[in-house]
């Protein structure tokens, strides 16, 4: 078999762990010089493929790509940027295997969310399509936890344990200043139609250390009345009271109770700012004082506080896709399989992208409290293994010493392409 390049790309909003992803897919190809020449990053996600702005792996010493597996964010720059079908934008298709046969590229791998294994899935079609052989590898990455058929998806873990560390530790504040001052306090956290991200904010309680957490997940209308009701019993109760809502709460009607009617790059509902409309509330029908934060890019950049089990999977599913490729496999993203609670064990596994592409996974019914404002005992049991373990980064001068790579550009080879 001819050596071929490879091109991996990050896509999407980033997390604390998609460079950990990172570091296994480069130091997995590294280990098959007889089948992967170089592996070229897209600068700013397929953007980098379609304007042919790559970026020369090699040129970064080991100990630097070592050093991705405890540095957030995108090392190569990430994007938001949905391939149209071939019917409606072929000029991109024949753009992308110009590139591809320029840079004798024969390796796809694309590490992002549900957005992105539709764009690896079509990429992985070239060869029928265009004519182009070429293996596509889908890299799962999302904070959301939506992608199906995987148990989780790296990124979330880290993000649930920021949310259940920072409920806990705002609800101590909070009990602490109830007496004379604030009795209320919403974080907002991300997640458009998901509230996985919301439901690790209950988490924060136990039976051992009860706390008066109110969840609003996407799942369950919001309905002012019950849920007014419900913070007015735990501050009744507890004397205060946390809430975790979820930016992608609807009501009744089906409308995000933070849209402002503008729209991101993919065409969603640009969301943000759900925490002041459920603080104004509490205000008006309680007249409680009341706080309230937005976890918004610190929640997935926290890699100072990531979960062990989170690092470990995201490094596994990158080195996972590799594996794939050089077994032949095209148009599959690798995925965990839970096969124990306690002691949390899984195993790698393999999912079609046709599979998991344009597919949401939202939270089960039985994930979600009789009330619609918890999580329950099965949800506590998913969740848990997830955010398990430390995996601190290196300090310096009393901060993580995070790597920044030297991102060398390839030299170009085709005229210049706009998008």
């Amino acid at each position: 078999m001819a050596i071929k390049n490879a091109f991996y790309a990050q896509s999407g909003g980033v997390t604390a762990v998609i460079n950990a992803s990172a570091a296994g897919l480069l130091e997995a190809a590294q280990a098959h010089p007889d089948k992967i020449g170089k592996v070229y990053a897209g600068r700013n996600g397929i953007i980098g493929a379609l304007t042919e702005d790559l970026i020369d792996t090699s040129a970064e010493s080991p100990e630097a790509i070592r050093a991705l597996r405890y540095t957030p964010s995108g090392a190569f720059g990430s994007c938001r940027y949905k391939l149209k079908s071939l019917e409606d934008n072929r000029r991109e298709y024949e753009r992308l295997i110009e590139v591809f046969k320029a840079h004798d590229i024969g390796y796809f791998f694309y590490n992002g969310g549900g957005d992105s294994a539709d764009t690896c899935l079509k990429v992985s079609q070239l060869a029928n399509t265009l004519g182009y052989p070429i293996q596509a590898i889908h890299v799962p990455k999302t904070i959301d936890n939506d992608l199906p058929i995987t148990d989780c998806c790296p990124g979330f873990g880290s993000v649930a344990k920021y949310v259940a560390v920072s409920m806990l530790e705002a609800s101590f504040d909070v009990a602490s200043m109830a007496k004379t001052s604030t009795k209320v306090f919403i974080l907002e956290v991300m997640g458009r139609h998901a509230g996985w991200i919301a439901a690790a904010g209950g988490l924060a309680s136990s039976k051992e250390r009860p706390v008066p957490v109110v969840i609003l997940f996407p799942e369950i209308a919001f309905d002012q009345e019950k849920f007014i009701a419900k913070v007015e019993q735990h501050v009744q109760g507890y004397g205060y009271c946390t809430v975790v809502v979820s930016e992608g709460v609807k009501n009744a009607d089906g409308k995000f109770l933070s849209d402002q009617g503008l729209r991101d790059a993919f065409g969603h509902a640009q969301l943000g700012g759900v925490a002041p409309v459920v603080a104004g509330i509490i205000r008006d029908k309680l007249g409680l004082k009341y706080h309230w934060g937005v976890a918004d890019y610190l929640q997935r950049a926290a890699r100072h506080i990531a979960s062990r089990t989170d690092v470990e999977q995201a490094y596994i599913m990158g080195k996972a896709a590799v594996e794939f490729a050089m077994a032949g496999h095209n148009s599959v993203m690798p995925t965990i399989e839970r096969t124990a609670n306690s002691p949390y064990v899984w195993q790698v596994g393999m999912a079609e992208l046709a599979d998991v592409a344009n597919v949401e996974k939202m939270m089960p019914a039985d994930f979600i409290s009789e009330d619609g404002f918890g999580i329950t005992n099965k949800c506590r049991e998913y969740l848990e293994p997830l955010i398990e373990g430390e995996d601190y980064p290196p300090y310096q001068n009393g901060l993580p010493a995070y790597i920044r790579l030297k991102n060398v550009a390839v030299p170009k080879k085709l005229a210049e392409f706009k998008i």
